[in-house]
C-alpha cells in the first residue's frame, strides 16, 4: 500500500512539474513579447495572450500583472484622455483579480500605484491631489511588504520628481529615492522566474535629471 501511495504521489508531483514547467515557458515568450512591443497592436496580441493564460490558470497572479502592465503601457501611448482613462481601468480590473490570488505580491501593488500615477497625467491640476495621494500611499505599501522591490522604489521616486517639479519645491528627495532604486536593481534577484525585470532604464533617466 504504501508503494502504490508513493508511485501516485510521484506521478501528481511529475504532473504538477510538467504543468509549471509549460506555464512559465508559455508566460516567458509572451513576457518577452510585451517587453519588446512598440505598436498599440503588439500590446494589444500580448494582453489577449495573457488573458488566455490568466483564464486558464486560476491560482497564478503573473498573467494579470503582465495584462495590467500592457493595458499601462497601451495608455501611456493614447493621447485622447478617455481612452486613457478606459486602458487604466482594465489595467486595474487586472491588478484587482491578481491581488484575489496573492493580495500580498509587492509588485502587483506597486503597480497599481503607477495605474494611478498614470491618471494623474491626464489632467493634473484636477487629479493631482486625488490620484497622487493614492500612488503614494500604495508605493509605500509596496516597499512594506517587500524593501527589496526595486519597482515600488523607481515609481515612488517619479511620483516625488513630478510632485516637486509641480509644487516648485526641491528634487533632493526624488533623486535620493531614485538612487536606492537603482542600487536595488543592481543587486535584485527572484526565486520566481516570471518576476518583472522592468523599470532600471526609468530609473536611470530619472538620475540623469538629478545631475
Amino acid at each position: 500500500m504504501k508503494t502504490i501511495t508513493f508511485l501516485f504521489a510521484v506521478i501528481l508531483s511529475t504532473q504538477v512539474f510538467a504543468t509549471d514547467s509549460k506555464y512559465i515557458e508559455q508566460m516567458s515568450k509572451h513576457i518577452q513579447a510585451v517587453y519588446a512591443a512598440e505598436t498599440p497592436e503588439q500590446y494589444q496580441d500580448a494582453v489577449n495572450a495573457f488573458e488566455r493564460i490568466a483564464s486558464a490558470e486560476k491560482t497564478k497572479w503573473e498573467p494579470y500583472y503582465y495584462s495590467a502592465f500592457g493595458w499601462v503601457m497601451l495608455a501611456n501611448k493614447e493621447k485622447e484622455a478617455t481612452k486613457k482613462d478606459a486602458y487604466l481601468d482594465k489595467a486595474l480590473a487586472a491588478i484587482e483579480n491578481g491581488k484575489k490570488i496573492n493580495a500580498n505580491e509587492s509588485e502587483l501593488v506597486a503597480l497599481e500605484g503607477f495605474i494611478h500615477m498614470i491618471r494623474v497625467t491626464v489632467d493634473p491640476a484636477t487629479r493631482g491631489q486625488q490620484y497622487s495621494g493614492m500612488a503614494f500611499q500604495l508605493y509605500g505599501k509596496a516597499v512594506g511588504m517587500n524593501p527589496e522591490n526595486p519597482r515600488a522604489l523607481a515609481f515612488l521616486a517619479q511620483m516625488q520628481m513630478g510632485t516637486a517639479r509641480f509644487m516648485g519645491m526641491s528634487t533632493n528627495e526624488a533623486c535620493e529615492t531614485a538612487k536606492k532604486s537603482l542600487e536595488k536593481f543592481s543587486n535584485y534577484k527572484s526565486e520566481n522566474p516570471l518576476a518583472p525585470q522592468w523599470g532600471k532604464g526609468m530609473t536611470e533617466g530619472l538620475l540623469k535629471q538629478c545631475q
